[in-house]
């Protein structure tokens, strides 16, 4: 016996189609695959609110080869991300990356899309020098930060991020994350100041990232 669709089944479909193709330009909630064992659900990026927004290559490739690439994914950054969130700590290694933002009231478009547009300008500029397709997952992550407390401790671990992967231990000299800026006296677009509030200053920032941390919950430790 023939299946029968509803009348506008095929529009139903359609629409389906388009969503599993463009997985970050979903606005609303919804579940999707993590790893094959366990789901999570796509977080909106509301106004005003905070977000731990992380990413890796495909299957864990790489996404930075030479130290432009590195340099270039900042400038999209800059160029797409600044205009929906204000950023707060970054880390770029050398097959994902970690970031802490707020999302702006002010954003002409919805916040998601901003980022959309980084992960497609630096995947074309990569795919100029390399000839490949596909670089990143999808849907890129992202975690709600919801106190001053979980501010101090996701930034700290995305800057612990060189020590957690054994690159090096004093991951305060870390070339490639904001630590090593926040710290000096170079001009710089990310929130500086703000940063340095939740730690009392340049000393207790230091001392902190010295000392570590052993209160972190665990759903905020970052791998």
């Amino acid at each position: 016996k023939t299946q029968q669709y509803p009348a506008n089944g095929k529009l139903f479909y359609q629409c389906i189609w388009l969503v599993l193709q463009n997985p970050d330009r979903v606005e609303n909630p919804v579940r999707v695959s993590w790893k094959k064992t366990m789901s999570t659900t796509i977080t909106p990026l509301l106004p005003g609110n905070w977000y731990h927004i992380y990413n890796r290559g495909i299957n864990g490739e790489t996404l930075y080869h030479t130290e432009a690439n590195y340099q270039y994914f900042l400038d999209v950054i800059v160029k797409y991300v600044f205009h929906a969130a204000k950023v707060y700590a970054y880390c770029l290694m050398k097959n994902h990356f970690h970031s802490l933002v707020s999302i702006r009231d002010d954003a002409e478009r919805k916040p998601h899309l901003y980022f959309s547009d980084m992960f497609n300008s630096y995947t074309q500029g990569l795919n100029k020098q390399l000839g490949r397709g596909s670089l990143f997952e999808r849907p890129f992550r992202r975690k709600v930060i919801s106190s001053e407390k979980q501010r101090v401790q996701v930034t700290f671990s995305i800057h612990n991020n060189p020590r957690h992967h054994g690159i090096m231990d004093d991951f305060v000299k870390y070339q490639y994350s904001f630590c090593r800026t926040v710290l000096s006296s170079v001009p710089t677009k990310i929130e500086r100041e703000a940063v340095l509030s939740w730690f009392g200053g340049r000393d207790g920032f230091l001392a902190y990232h010295n000392a570590g941390c052993d209160d972190i919950s665990d759903n905020l430790i970052l791998e």
